[in-house]
């Protein structure tokens, strides 16, 4: 099976997600987002497939999401989008793609509904 996580190094949860997938025989491409971010339309994509809103993709605790007013409730997935492109700090990891589905994998073991 082949799988592509969007991940983050620094990141607990992403450092373990991507353990799972290796340790489950996958074919793994790793992405590490902050150094090659995804586009918008990929984004897109990619949450249309998890079933989730850019909203729910939202790294909200980020500080910057609260300096640049992303996580205000007024503020549309399009804004969210265009911040998340702009700073892909703010995009919550680890994404990750298999072909039985997307799912951004908080806690780690949500992967396993995909593998």
């Amino acid at each position: 099976m082949k799988a592509t996580i969007y991940h983050n190094p620094k990141c607990g949860t992403s450092r373990k997600t991507l353990e799972i997938l290796e340790e489950s025989g996958a074919d793994v491409t790793v992405i590490e987002y902050l150094k090659n971010p995804p586009s918008r339309a990929e984004l897109e994509r990619l949450y249309a497939s998890a079933g989730i809103t850019p909203r729910a993709g939202l790294r909200a605790k980020e500080p910057l999401a609260a300096e640049l007013g992303v996580g205000d409730p007024a503020k549309g997935d399009a804004a969210i989008l265009d911040a998340m492109v702009a700073n892909p700090i703010l995009i919550e990891r680890p994404l990750v793609e298999t072909d039985k589905g997307v799912r951004l994998c908080r806690p780690q073991d949500k992967v396993r509904e995909i593998l």
